[in-house]
């Protein structure tokens, strides 16, 4: 088959699946390849922190399409494949068993990777990251009553991960360089409610801690501090955030800007190749700049997005972004891009939720976050996304009060 009539989507994540089961449904009829680098059918990445961890009878991952989904859409999926180049001149992929396919349109859907510890790490020492199936098979099988974890890094991987591990009775510490956690994703005062929910269930957390080291002393790791304390573990879990994937577009010469750089349609500097989900960088007219974003949603729907653009529809991608945690029975939801030293105004539903409101200097909606139970916090999240994507401009005083409908602050 020509590669007038191929699409090659390369990465079977969130992404790419969702792109390619999009452009079948949008009346993709031609070849549709999807290259996968591991050697299982394409599954979801949040549960790997949480369900997988803490199920008594392991799960398996949560497929995102089945096998008879994939031949009934004729979507060839190569798995245990790797693309190792891109020819933009001949606009040919060549993955690593030494095959090629030629392609009319390449959607790079490459992910991303957990970011190394710049420290020295012993030989022999328990060190472990979760971004794949088996890293979460590989910690699920160490983390139990009476084990010791260390997990650096007090981000969302990380807290999620402690959560888990002492839910399944493991001794758990968290040791975060920051001045506190969350420190790029939620505002100070909404880490110490989540801070205070990991303590009162049992996680030590340490504050501006520096790792030194990690050594192997006696069949255990060794946490080694620049303060010169240490801490013993069964095993210790990197969580200190993710690095874009764009080895292979910056090898084809692609333009490259906190990931592979997109315009508003998920185009790449080459109008033949597109790119969506954690790899990426775009610009985004709601916040005026361009941003990278880390999450399952965004991942799904610039999958789609890219699959409409590819077939031609051209139109620049404008969700708000919308992100979400699990911690323990409660959730952590943001929606919007939180302003640099903005003031929140704060709805307080008391024991069961809290919500901060930012809004821009024009008075617009522009962010949001809440924590606490799933049922108040879905809802106040789901109603502050359509007012920002509306650019509304609610009175600060209603946004304050538990008592106003959010629905009448909708116009």
């Amino acid at each position: 088959m020509s590669a007038k009539s191929t699409i090659v989507i390369v990465g079977a994540g969130e992404a790419g699946t969702a792109a390619a089961i999009a452009l079948r449904e949008r009346g993709w009829r031609g070849r549709l390849a999807l290259v996968g680098n591991e050697t299982i059918l394409p599954y979801e990445r949040p549960p790997l922190s949480k369900a997988l961890l803490l199920d008594e009878m392991n799960p398996g991952p949560k497929l995102i399409v089945t096998s008879q989904r994939l031949a009934e859409l004729e979507i060839e999926y190569l798995q245990g494949s790797e693309a190792v180049s891109i020819d933009r001149a001949a606009n040919m992929v060549t993955l690593s068993n030494g095959s090629a396919i030629a392609y009319h349109r390449l959607l790079l859907a490459t992910g991303g990777r957990p970011r190394k510890l710049s420290v020295p790490i012993a030989e022999g020492a328990e060190v472990a990251t979760l971004r794949t199936y088996e890293d979460a098979t590989r910690i699920r099988h160490v983390i139990g009553q009476g084990c010791d974890v260390i997990v650096i890094g007090g981000g969302f991987i990380g807290l999620e991960v402690a959560a888990s591990a002492v839910s399944r009775g493991a001794s758990v510490t968290v040791l975060e360089a920051g001045s506190r956690l969350l420190t790029r994703a939620v505002p100070a005062s909404m880490a110490e409610l989540i801070k205070a929910k990991h303590e009162r269930s049992g996680v030590r957390i340490e504050i501006a801690v520096i790792v030194e080291r990690i050594d192997r002393s006696e069949g255990r790791s060794k946490v080694v501090m620049a303060d010169g304390r240490s801490r013993d573990a069964d095993l210790v879990i990197v969580g200190v955030g993710a690095t874009p994937n764009v080895g292979l577009a910056q090898a084809a010469g692609l333009a490259i800007e906190d990931g592979i750089a997109l315009d508003e349609t998920l185009a790449t500097s080459d109008p033949h190749v597109f790119a969506a989900g954690d790899c990426c960088s775009f610009p985004h007219r709601l916040y005026e700049k361009r941003i990278r974003l880390e999450a399952w949603r965004n991942a799904q729907r610039q999958g789609a997005a890219a699959a409409a653009n590819m077939l031609g529809e051209n139109r620049p991608y404008e969700d708000v972004p919308w992100f979400w945690s699990d911690q323990y029975d409660e959730t952590l939801q943001i929606v919007g891009l939180v302003p640099e030293g903005g003031i929140p105004i704060i709805r307080d539903f008391g024991a069961r939720a809290q919500i901060l409101f930012y809004l821009a200097v024009d008075g617009r909606l522009v962010a949001a976050c809440g924590f606490g139970s799933l049922g108040v916090v879905a809802r106040e999240i789901r109603a502050a996304e359509i007012m920002i994507a509306r650019r509304l401009r609610p009175p600060a005083d209603a946004l304050a009060s538990p008592e106003m409908n959010m629905k009448k602050l909708m116009g």
